[in-house]
């Protein structure tokens, strides 16, 4: 855990260079590793996308543990309900392509997805950022896995002043299984935020992995995996 309470205040530029798209889909159910799939997927629609590694595909997520409901094992399947999310993080210039994907159908791992109506979002400035996923590289504990996040941002020259990594996950892909670890950063100034939103950190965009989302508090971590300002994830 990082924590410092020095006070800092910068002045705050609104930037619209990347946005969220979040689609409604009908699909019954998912496996959650369902990572690589929805990728490929993707990429079968919207060819260009494997060439632009700063479109983020965040994992389809069910319902929340604040209902009582806890996600599955990695391996088992996820239980849609009719306001589930689809959610593409994406350059502004990239947004007209990307909407091609409504009414189309995709094929995830043996389940069908439909996508339909499509809703674009701009990203929140909020001081509590947390992402899901984030790939570990390789044989680092969770302090040099932390020392790693603060050296990537400070060639950014951003400087954390409260951080805190939670739950491993483990990503498959046809080739190897990824090593992952939740990310909540706290404290964090509007301009920081927005631009860890657009940059996101590391590597694995597509797979849903280094994507942060705003958070409202430093709840617990577990309960921050299953909530996001995305309606319906």
């Amino acid at each position: 855990m990082l924590w410092d309470d020095e006070d800092k205040k910068t002045e705050f530029v609104q930037t619209d260079n990347v946005v969220d798209l979040s689609f409604k889909i009908k699909c019954k159910q998912l496996p959650t590793t369902h990572a690589w799939e929805l990728s490929q997927a993707m990429y079968e629609i919207l060819p260009w996308l494997s060439d632009e590694p700063e479109v983020g595909i965040h994992q389809i997520h069910g319902a929340t543990s604040g209902n009582g409901w806890e996600r599955p094992a990695d391996g088992e399947l996820i239980h849609l309900s009719g306001r589930t999310r689809m959610n593409l993080r994406v350059p502004k210039i990239r947004v007209e392509e990307t909407m091609s994907l409504v009414g189309r159908k995709m094929d995830i791992a043996g389940h069908a997805l439909e996508i339909g109506a499509v809703t674009e979002k701009s990203l929140i400035p909020l001081s509590t950022l947390f992402s899901r996923y984030v790939v570990v590289p390789e044989n680092l504990d969770e302090d040099g896995f932390m020392q790693w996040v603060i050296d990537e941002l400070a060639k950014r020259d951003i400087k954390l002043r409260k951080m805190l990594c939670g739950i491993e996950h483990v990503i498959q892909t046809p080739n190897k299984s990824l090593m992952a670890r939740s990310l909540m950063m706290a404290d964090l100034d509007k301009q920081t935020s927005i631009a860890l939103q657009e940059q996101g950190i590391g590597d694995y965009r597509h797979l849903g992995c280094g994507i942060f989302l705003p958070h409202k508090g430093i709840s617990a971590v577990g309960e921050a995996e299953e909530k996001s300002h995305f309606s319906g994830t």
